[in-house]
């Protein structure tokens, strides 16, 4: 019987060409125009420089010059920095496990240089003169510029066709760089960028303040509905800022982290906030941040990916937890009243000091200690709230003349509106509360304090359900038994492949039971047990507290909605209802005179 197809015939092993070998890794380094912004940036960053001007043509496909004003390189180097393998940065395996810089490899320049036409123009502190050197003929020339480095980048790709065709649209080229460049002025607001793309000024960010930066690259809007976030675990430090729930987007497109300095993405760490949200944010809407994560060296290994977009930490519980925790505090701090502080977060009984941060399961780990607020954090409790509802407010719904003295955050009630809305007078203007969702966040939280550790109710199937299992869910499943029992799930192997479920939450009657089961098990495969079943917990007391709240339509007393408010200054995340829609806004005086044109 013959083979349907030929053998091929055997070619003897050799060395690739050193041309052929510098491509095959610019392919690893260089996807697009970007990537070559990337990799020159992190250069010109290395080198000291306190300003970073980018310029590009048609996207970046024809051109790309990075400048810096960094300090330089020596003229007897220049040759050598254009070479494979060839760095400042590291000279050992220890350096390279302790590596603090934005390079570390020496593949960048050559592997550009490879794929485009690349000149390197170099002073360096101290010269008499610049040098320019060609990538290609190796030319070494006299250059006219001040100490620091410019890299220019000719026709990207033009050695290789087939990449090139893979190159989209120069906008869509162009919307890539400028991302890469917002990335670098987010890690970096003591540097100045400038951007320029066909001859033409696009974005200039001057060296700032952190807040200030985030304000610059991402926008008023992004800093208004954000709180602050620092402090430390142990050898952790966290600051930046997090999104409220209703800032959340369809898209993960406004999700910045940066570890010791770099942008990487993460899905550890990702989870960790996405779990910060869960009980202020459902469905798929996706939490904006910008998080800067800074950890010693040698706890984290850059060295994972060729772009280096991803890390490997030492102790991936540790940081999940500290930064698990970190968010959790700052989402517990109440909306900012304009003016006025922020609503009040109450003091909980595991708390050692009654601060919002130290309350819930520390992180305990050897590498890690609970987490603990910078100083510069706002102080909790800063408004204390009056004791229970009174009615002192008028009843004819006209504006206090006893709220500018109130020291309620949410200030009197004066009455309702629509059967939907509670209206109330702060020192700041008119406060407009949501009564359903506001009141659903406070019955949630007591439901999760007086159900706090209890196992859920577990109901038999009359009939068990199966389900085809990829090996890690029937590993996971194996191993967490008694998590999936405390969820209600009895869950064992029914054969090869197969997992079948005889039991479900009694809570849960209408739940599709082989969603629900995949969901458990891949965040059991995720994070710790205790933090699925807390999660499952809170899912099902969410909705017991949506059927407990008072609906629309219900007509409230000026006492019941005086009671209600001070319910909502006692009550952790009483800024959001349970699905992460806002419980309560704040119209200031100032808006109020400009819609009536006073003082004009």
């Amino acid at each position: 019987m013959h083979a349907l197809v030929d053998a091929p015939e055997r070619r003897p092993i050799r060395e690739l060409p050193h041309e052929l070998v510098s491509q095959i890794a610019a392919g690893e380094v260089v996807e697009r125009p970007a990537s070559v912004v990337r990799e020159l940036i992190d250069n010109a960053l290395d080198a000291g420089a306190t300003r970073v001007t980018v310029r590009l043509a048609a996207g970046g496909s024809r051109a790309i010059a990075v400048e810096d004003d960094g300090s330089g390189i020596p003229r007897d180097e220049l040759a050598l920095a254009l070479t494979r393998h060839a760095t400042s940065k590291i000279a050992s395996l220890i350096d390279l496990e302790q590596v603090a810089t934005m390079g570390f490899r020496g593949e960048a320049l050559a592997a550009i240089a490879s794929v485009s036409e690349l000149a390197l123009v170099s002073r360096a502190e101290g010269a008499d003169r610049a040098w320019r050197i060609d990538a290609r003929s190796g030319e070494l020339s006299p250059a006219a510029r001040e100490h620091g480095t410019t890299v220019e980048v000719r026709e990207l790709f033009f050695s290789t066709p087939a990449r090139r065709k893979f190159l989209k649209s120069d906008a869509t080229e162009l919307a890539h760089c400028v991302e890469a460049l917002r990335r670098h002025a987010l890690a970096r607001p003591d540097v100045g960028f400038a951007l320029w793309h066909d001859g033409k000024p696009l974005h200039r960010w001057a060296a700032a303040t952190p807040e200030q930066r985030l304000r610059d690259v991402l926008g008023e809007a992004f800093v208004t509905g954000s709180r602050v976030l620092a402090g430390e675990a142990g050898a952790l430090a966290l600051h930046g800022r997090v999104g409220l729930p209703d800032q959340a987007r369809a898209r993960a497109d406004l999700q910045y982290l940066f570890v010791n300095g770099r942008h990487v993405r993460d899905r550890l760490i990702a989870h960790a906030v996405r779990s910060a949200y869960d009980d202020v944010l459902h469905g798929q809407r996706q939490p904006v941040y910008a998080l800067f994560l800074r950890i010693p060296a040698s706890l984290v290994d850059a060295n994972v990916h060729p772009t280096k977009i991803e890390v490997r930490f030492r102790d991936g519980r540790a940081v999940h937890q500290a930064v698990l925790h970190a968010v959790e505090a700052a989402l517990a701090q109440g909306r900012s009243v304009e003016g006025g502080g922020a609503l009040p977060v109450p003091r909980t009984g595991d708390a050692t000091d009654g601060l919002p941060w130290r309350t819930g399961t520390p992180v305990s780990t050897a590498r890690f200690e609970a987490w603990e607020p910078l100083p510069a954090w706002p102080a909790a409790g800063a408004i204390q709230p009056a004791p229970a509802a009174a009615s002192a407010t008028r009843s004819g719904g006209l504006l206090s003349d006893e709220a500018s003295d109130s020291p309620w955050p949410l200030g009197r009630a004066l009455a309702q509106l629509a059967g939907a809305y509670v209206l109330a007078e702060n020192t700041q203007g008119l406060v407009i509360v949501d009564m359903h969702a506001a009141h659903e966040r406070v019955v949630y939280e007591r439901l999760k304090a007086a159900g706090a550790g209890a196992a859920l109710v577990a109901q038999p199937l009359l009939i068990p359900v199966s389900f085809a299992a990829t090996p890690g869910e029937i590993a996971t499943a194996e191993a967490a038994q008694a998590t999936l029992r405390e969820l209600g799930l009895d869950v064992s192997v029914l054969a090869a492949g197969t997992l079948v479920v005889r039991s479900r939450p009694a809570a849960l009657p209408d739940a599709d039971l082989v969603d629900l089961t995949r969901a458990v098990l891949a965040d059991l495969a995720q994070t710790d047990s205790t933090r699925v079943v807390q999660r499952a917990r809170e899912e099902l007391l969410a909705t017991m507290a949506c059927h407990g709240a008072v609906r629309a339509n219900r007509r409230l007393t000026v006492e019941e909605m005086n009671a209600l408010l001070r319910q909502m200054e006692q009550t952790e995340r009483a800024d959001q209802c349970n699905h992460g829609r806002p419980t309560w806004r704040q119209i200031a005086l100032k808006d109020l005179d400009s819609l009536f044109l006073r003082g004009r």
